[in-house]
């Protein structure tokens, strides 16, 4: 399961933390912080120690990772947190699903259409088009989702 922090990706760790149980499989949250030392090259003038930005930037992330979390997710889904630097999160979450052997990808998506998509992308429609696994791309709702029982109900029809 890849996280961003945003609301399509809680939704989609919902749905992780479903498919887990189910299946008894155990949950990989990953993160991928953005690597800011890269983007600085050949920037003249800059001040801040990106050293110590992306230290922060990836302590913050381990917080926010390890908060979403749950003691609940660690002990009944072996749950593990991972956090990868990287201007790729799309790569990032494709070699990281190769290496460790995942077996489904569940990954929040924005939804973008059109000119939004066009100039911004998808990292979720590289992960479909790269993964080596299944992807379940979670659109954020425009509703309620459905409850874990209903959602159970449906993966028994």
């Amino acid at each position: 399961m890849a996280t961003d922090f945003g609301e399509a990706s809680q939704v989609a760790l919902e749905y992780g933390r479903h498919v887990a149980r189910l299946t008894g499989a155990a949950l990989h949250v990953l993160h991928v912080v953005r690597h800011v030392v890269a983007d600085t090259i050949g920037v003249e003038g800059y001040t801040v120690d990106v050293e110590a930005f992306q230290k922060a930037l990836e302590k913050a992330a381990r917080e926010q990772l390890e908060a979403i979390v749950t003691r609940d997710d660690r002990n009944g889904l072996a749950a593990d947190t991972v956090i990868v630097t990287s201007n790729s999160p799309a790569r990032s979450i494709v070699a990281y699903a190769k290496d460790a052997q995942i077996d489904l990808i569940v990954l929040g998506t924005h939804g973008r259409g059109g000119v939004a998509h066009l100039f911004m992308g998808s990292v979720a429609e590289r992960v479909v088009r790269t993964a080596p696994c299944p992807v379940l791309t979670v659109r954020q709702p425009e509703r309620e989702p459905k409850s874990p029982e209903a959602m159970q109900a449906t993966a028994r029809v």
